[in-house]
């Protein structure tokens, strides 16, 4: 009980600019996930009452985690990875399809997301892997463990099929390796293989018709580097903007048409015809395109507001990093820092036609029970890791 009690008084320690953030962002999010369904069916118009409950359990496990000393995770992560992976299985045996993709467990009537639970699971197996107690290594000789350890779970996403989910973990698992002291050669050499990598698959779906290769040999192709119909679907409208307007580069062309007709200040709230006419698919608005009815809705005063409002979410997370008592918090605040701006840069970016379309959500705002239960877990941790900070 004396334990607890100390324990508690630990909130005392904690950032509260960052829990600040962390509200404001929460109350956005459901303000623009009620506006994105006030003229739906009635299977979305009380999202943003299911939004509400999620962020208020993720809030009550948010000051849980900040009060449990983080040090004690080295005993659970390879526990939390080993259950991470099985439910990263099943879902490709048991899983709920929905738009032709098996990414949910239904438990109880409750959908949830494996894929939410494999990125926190490799953070916190990473960052006890690469922060052994003796604090002996400034090189790491297990680097090709952590990727082993990415690898499979990500390799299970990428199955469900789920690129956006998928495409989180190589920068988190860099940036935890970087911070760790993993020798700098082979980083720079493995973030050039990436960007080989990636201008070979582009190549690979702009330029075979162009050669005069046929359809049955691009088909050939495709199957050989594992590339789905939807995913080369979607490259191909990020390569050509104006192909297929009415079908695949529907989402992405009524995005940008909802961000740009925003203006200065916006339509105002609840006036966003792109949203309110259903020109962004009730499908997507309250989730992966959420920061389209934002854009529409506040203009470019609103958006640079929300961009400012992660900025000081991700230098708390930082700075929670540079005070950390030990190399375990260093790790660990980072880890959980890339992946949320990860997110963040992607997501807004293929609102904007930045990057191809991608199903990946909004930090605390898009709509989403397991990933806003996981943030909120993953950020109560670095706030651990800051309360902690002078040796307590």
């Amino acid at each position: 009980m004396r334990e607890f009690l100390s324990n508690l008084r630990l909130l005392r320690r904690m950032n509260w600019l960052m829990l600040a953030t962390i509200c404001t962002l929460i109350a956005v999010g459901v303000l623009f996930i009620y506006s994105a369904t006030q003229t739906r069916d009635d299977s979305t118009a009380r999202l943003f009452q299911m939004q509400l409950k999620w962020a208020l359990a993720g809030l009550v496990i948010y000051l849980a985690t900040t009060v449990t000393d983080y040090r004690k995770l080295r005993d659970v992560s390879w526990w939390f990875y080993v259950m991470a992976v099985i439910l990263l299985v099943a879902v490709l045996f048991f899983g709920t399809r929905i738009y032709g993709a098996r990414r949910w467990l239904m438990f109880l009537g409750v959908g949830v997301q494996p894929s939410e639970l494999g990125k926190l699971a490799v953070i916190l197996a990473g960052a006890t892997l690469l922060s052994p107690p003796a604090e002996k290594y400034e090189r790491i000789p297990s680097m090709w463990w952590l990727f082993l350890l990415a690898g499979i779970p990500m390799l299970l996403v990428m199955k469900e099929p789920d690129l956006g989910s998928a495409l989180v973990y190589a920068p988190l698992v860099m940036a935890m390796l970087y911070v760790a002291g993993a020798p700098s050669r082979p980083l720079v050499l493995m973030v050039l293989s990436g960007v080989v990598l990636v201008t070979v698959v582009l190549g690979a779906v702009a330029l075979p018709a162009r050669l005069g290769v046929t359809p049955e040999g691009q088909d050939r192709f495709f199957r050989a580097i594992r590339l789905s119909d939807y995913q080369r679907d979607r490259i191909e409208v990020f390569l050509q903007p104006g192909k297929d307007p009415m079908g695949t580069g529907w989402n992405k062309r009524q995005s940008e048409i909802a961000v740009g007709s925003g203006g200065l200040t916006g339509k105002g709230f609840l006036k966003g015809t792109q949203n309110l006419l259903g020109f962004l698919p009730r499908t997507v608005a309250p989730t992966d395109f959420i920061f389209s009815v934002i854009a529409e809705e506040t203009g470019f005063a609103g958006s640079v507001m929300v961009l400012v409002l992660y900025g000081l979410l991700l230098a708390c997370g930082l700075y929670a990093a540079m005070v950390a008592r030990d190399k375990l918090g260093r790790v660990l605040c980072v880890g959980i820092v890339t992946m949320i701006f990860t997110h963040v840069f992607v997501n807004m970016a293929m609102t904007i036609g930045l990057v191809p379309i991608v199903g990946i959500p909004l930090p605390l705002v898009s709509y989403g029970g397991t990933f806003m239960v996981m943030t909120l877990f993953a950020l109560g941790l670095i706030q651990s890791v800051y309360v902690r900070r002078s040796g307590l």
